[in-house]
């Protein structure tokens, strides 16, 4: 038997050569890990956007604040990320994608600990501040890490990751509310936010088991460690050397060239890139621009974090008086949504980015108008309408259920994968900016949003704005499924090389205009 073994080892190696390669490939177990490692930083978020919505309830009966305060430290967290995500860029580059994943960890330690031993509110903002540092660290980070460890055939399943642990980081905060809710108020909310800095350890132990990006390692002119990395997660060992190649076009690496270690000119990675981004993009960086900054500001000004960060205040105008009820329903809001980008994750690489997130956008719309139908009989009823508390309940659910099958994972998945290599970590944090601005402006306006134009009012706003960016997606972003990272940059630029050209065609035809009156 050990002498047919070749034989038919070898039989079936040239029948399986023959036959049309897989569709579905299996899972990269590697791949899978390197993403799962690199996306746990998203926690840290999600935990301090659920944990601080309970725990605010018990700070103010230790800390004096008013209603504008109390609006400003809830989402001020979102403005101090701006810091931290506009250095990513540079600091990821530099250190690159695996230490600055530490950083971030080891920031947002300090800043979770700095909240959960505040005695004021001024020592309660500097700890936010010092988080919010990590978190924008965190946001900017993880999904471009994992995007460019992750092989084709799963790019979209794993960059979806970052998003996941956001809605599980957020699941975890609304329990550690619950769950310390019955401690004395002047210990339990110091436990919600200093516990924070727990995952941060070991999520940084973590991280430094995986290995570095292998885009990184080329533009740092490491191609045998890039090639080793890219062996393991990769597919197939042709996949692999197709990656290879195509990040080392990018990168301006000649392809004959085989040798290990090279040397890359800075002008390759770092020199232009703000000037091609920003002051004169081709039409495709400028579509690919565009994009990215629209799908991050839509994300947050549709009215997610007002949902998250306000459920008990939401909950309280829809009838549900006590701490206990309202703590418990926006366990049910972290469930949903825990569930919900579960179900996302697994189809995105089946149904494609553009039906999840247009159909995402649609339910949205749908529930925002619902929801502020509810609000807006409760709040004008002088008795308690059963139908319009189910109804605001239950679409508080559904919005966020909405939210987690499309716009949230498809953003950061989006984001991840459009940008080509050199422009990558600077064009990334760029959206996540954007993001972090939106997101602040939304969650630091909210009580005064619907003191103004009430609680019903505000959610009907939210739908005008889903509404325009239903358009905006359904016009201008292409299906991005299926294509390797390098590939991205021809999908874009067709709408504005088309403007481009007719505005050359009006110039060309004035100016054989001016030639005929010269003659006549």
């Amino acid at each position: 038997m050990a002498d047919r073994r070749p034989e038919n080892n070898g039989a079936a190696t040239t029948t399986e050569s023959q036959l049309p390669t897989p569709i579905k490939p299996k899972r990269n177990k590697y791949a899978l890990a390197c993403a799962f490692l690199a996306s746990m930083t998203s926690i840290l978020l999600g935990y301090d956007i659920g944990v601080m919505s309970g725990a605010i309830i018990y700070i103010r009966r230790q800390i004096d604040m008013t209603d504008v305060q109390k609006e400003v430290i809830m989402g001020i967290l979102n403005v101090y990320s701006l810091l931290g995500s506009a250095a990513a860029g540079r600091t990821s580059d530099w250190l690159g994608r695996r230490y600055t994943i530490v950083f971030a960890g080891a920031i947002f330690f300090a800043g979770a600990l700095l909240m959960g031993f505040a005695t004021n509110y001024a020592f309660l903002m500097v700890g936010r501040f010092v988080a919010g540092i990590g978190v924008g660290y965190a946001l900017m980070i993880a999904p471009v890490y994992t995007a460019e460890v992750a092989p084709a055939s799963a790019r979209g399943f794993l960059s979806s990751f970052p998003e996941v642990f956001i809605n599980f980081g957020i699941l975890l905060g609304y329990v550690s509310n619950y769950g310390f809710s019955k401690l004395p108020a002047n210990i339990g909310w110091r436990l919600m936010l200093g516990i924070g800095a727990i995952p941060a350890v070991f999520i940084a132990i973590g991280v430094l088991t995986m290995p570095e990006s292998p885009r990184w390692l080329v533009m740092q002119g490491r191609l045998g460690d890039a090639k080793r990395v890219l062996d393991k997660t990769s597919d197939s060992a042709a996949e692999s050397s197709q990656r290879l190649a195509e990040i080392k076009e990018a990168a301006g690496i000649p392809e004959h060239c085989t040798d290990d270690v090279v040397s890359v000119s800075k002008k390759s990675h770092s020199s232009g890139v703000w000037r091609e981004l920003l002051l004169r993009p081709t039409p495709a960086v400028r579509h690919i621009l565009i994009c990215a900054v629209g799908i991050h500001f839509f994300q947050q000004a549709s009215g997610i974090d007002s949902v998250v960060l306000y459920g008990p205040d939401i909950f309280e105008r829809a009838g549900l008086k006590t701490d206990t009820d309202r703590l418990l329903a926006t366990m049910a809001v972290g469930f949903t949504k825990t569930i919900f980008i579960l179900v996302a994750t697994f189809t995105l690489d089946k149904v494609g980015r553009r039906p999840l997130l247009l159909s995402s956008v649609a339910g949205m719309i749908v529930s925002s108008v619902a929801l502020g139908i509810g609000l807006t009989v409760i709040e004008n009823s002088d008795r308690r309408v059963v139908w319009a508390i189910a109804l605001s309940i239950s679409t508080v659910l559904s919005y966020v259920a909405f939210f987690s099958i499309g716009m949230g994972p498809i953003t950061w998945v989006y984001t991840s994968e459009i940008f080509p290599l050199r422009l990558r970590a600077q064009g990334a944090s760029i959206a996540v900016a954007v993001n972090r601005v939106t997101s602040g402006v939304i969650s630091m306006t909210f009580l005064s949003l619907y003191d103004a134009i009430t609680i019903g009012g505000a959610f009907f706003l939210y739908a005008g704005i889903a509404v325009v960016a239903f358009l905006v997606f359904y016009t201008l972003y292409p299906e991005t499924q299926g294509k390797t990272l390098e590939e991205m940059e021809g999908l874009f630029g067709t709408f504005f090389k088309w403007r481009t050209t007719l505005k050359e065609f009006d110039e060309k035809k004035s100016e054989n205009e001016g030639q005929i009156e010269m003659r006549n």
